[in-house]
């Protein structure tokens, strides 16, 4: 089997693409740096510029399925003009990805794209499952909206379509993770607000192996990529300092100071998703890191 791997070199990429090799599947991806373009017998990179419309057709060659994962950083300051490149970097590559496929004629039975749970509103007493019709008000929210929508564009092209909203990732060397535990090893952690917002995280390896998983029985529809049991704000510093046997004594950071140093991104610190992982183990998938400590352990000691 061979699969096409978009943003393939970003975190959760690097291990989509271990767990393709460790299955004997052969991997093409796309970069917009030519310098990273391998051509290896089973990882083989093609040149795209999704803001110029230019893409190597040849990606498809032998494909039967895309993995979709290209998006710019959200943990960059949204000024105008990154908002912009945000959504873009998003809805334009999807795009560009389905007019390729028409125009050479290539067929692609199967596709499962990243989303985001930024798409749920704020809230500290709802549950949200996959069906939930409720979209945030946010930037984030129009974001995913209009992301979720120009994937569909594959289903008229006779895919099967599954999007992976996904959570606060946690992983070792990228994402969250260590921009959290950085200010608690110099003994300076605290707890933002009241510490009451739910923040529903994943370990990196369980969200590539749900990819893994969706691609593996084709599954259809949108499945929530966060582990079972979602912890406070309040809990994930606490098990983070625990973890790294370091105090928490400094008072909880109020909101206005992080809207002055973050600008807007800083609701990424304030929101709230207690989100359901309850329907992707419903289709068998068997998380490895249920639960926070054993997630962070792994990751940190």
């Amino acid at each position: 089997m061979t699969v096409l791997i978009t943003g393939a070199t970003g975190l959760i990429g690097q291990e989509i693409v271990k767990q393709c090799h460790a299955q004997g599947i052969t991997v093409h991806y796309l970069t917009t740096s030519k310098s990273k373009l391998n051509k290896e017998e089973n990882y083989k990179g093609f040149y795209w510029n999704p803001n110029a419309n230019e893409i190597d057709h040849n990606c498809f060659n032998g494909v039967s399925a895309i993995v979709n994962l290209v998006g710019a950083s959200i943990s960059k300051r949204w000024t105008n003009s990154y908002k912009k490149q945000i959504l873009d970097s998003r809805t334009k590559t999807a795009k560009l990805l389905q007019d390729t496929i028409i125009k050479h004629k290539y067929e692609v039975d199967y596709v499962v794209s990243a989303s985001a749970i930024g798409v749920y509103p704020t809230s500290l007493t709802n549950y949200y499952e996959e069906d939930s019709t409720k979209v945030s008000k946010t930037f984030l929210g129009e974001v995913v909206e209009q992301w979720e929508g120009v994937v569909d564009g594959f289903k008229t092209l006779g895919s099967k379509v599954a999007k992976v909203r996904i959570g606060l990732v946690l992983a070792k060397d990228g994402g969250a993770l260590p921009e959290i535990v950085k200010p608690i090893r110099y003994g300076a952690g605290a707890v933002f607000g009241d510490g009451k917002q739910w923040q529903s995280w994943i370990h990196v390896q369980d969200l590539a192996s749900i990819f893994m998983h969706a691609l593996q029985y084709q599954l259809e529809g949108i499945y929530n990529g966060v582990a079972p049991n979602a912890v406070t704000n309040k809990e994930l510093t606490k098990v983070a300092a625990s973890v790294l046997k370091r105090p928490l004594i400094l008072p909880n950071i109020p909101r206005f100071v992080m809207r002055l140093v973050l600008g807007e991104m800083h609701i990424l610190l304030f929101e709230s998703q207690r989100v359901s992982s309850q329907k992707i183990e419903d289709k068998g998938f068997n998380f490895t890191y249920a639960n926070l400590r054993p997630a962070i352990e792994d990751l940190l000691v």
